[in-house]
């Protein structure tokens, strides 16, 4: 390979990590795309969520993946404002009775599960986030399909400190705008228990 060819090469993986280290995006070193996003507080309202990044427009993927993991947060102190942030970013759809119980079902008595998406949280210090609170989301190749009614969809991924695989959130896209809406919180099956809740610790 020629010397300027192995220069260039160099150059551009730098600057995608230059890219990664100001927060917004980069290569993971599984050689996936990911993002990561970083929020000063999380949101108790929709006007909150609209002050994060990327929910005004709702066209990056990833960010509407970050965003619903934030909305989750709210859910143990409030879950009539975790939904109500939900259904903003479900777009023309609005969160469903089977969605509600689901919700219900998977975060009633366990609201530590969406911070441990967050870096920093561990079942060590109960899923406690670092702060700013920080959220890395990615895709692979098989994250963005076209159905065979031309429906544009996408699987987003997030990993907890309490489970060794990362977890689902899946997107749709509409057509007409441009941009990505909830589809399906896939993310919220049981992790690690928090060491203030684990009778063995």
């Amino acid at each position: 390979m020629k010397p300027i060819l192995i220069v260039a090469l160099v150059a551009a993986a730098l600057l995608l990590v230059g890219c990664g280290s100001l927060g917004n995006t980069g290569l993971n070193l599984g050689g996936n795309p990911s993002r990561t996003y970083t929020y000063n507080s999380l949101p108790k309202t929709i006007d909150d969520l609209l002050e994060l990044p990327g929910a005004a427009e709702m066209t990056d993927p990833y960010a509407v993946g970050a965003l619903t993991v934030a909305a989750l947060t709210r859910y143990g102190d409030s879950p009539r404002d975790c939904i109500a942030m939900l259904n903003y970013l479900k777009g023309p759809e609005s969160v469903s009775t089977y969605e509600t119980q689901f919700l219900r079902d998977r975060l009633q008595g366990k609201g530590y599960k969406p911070y441990s998406y967050f870096h920093g949280a561990t079942p060590q210090n109960n899923y406690t986030p670092s702060k700013p609170y920080k959220i890395t989301v990615s895709t692979n190749q098989y994250s963005f399909k076209t159905d065979s009614s031309g429906h544009e969809w996408c699987t987003v991924w997030v990993t907890s400190g309490g489970a060794d695989n990362p977890r689902e959130i899946k997107l749709r896209k509409k057509g007409s705008t441009g941009q990505w809406f909830l589809n399906e919180i896939l993310c919220l099956s049981d992790i690690r228990t928090p060491a203030n809740e684990d009778p063995w610790n």
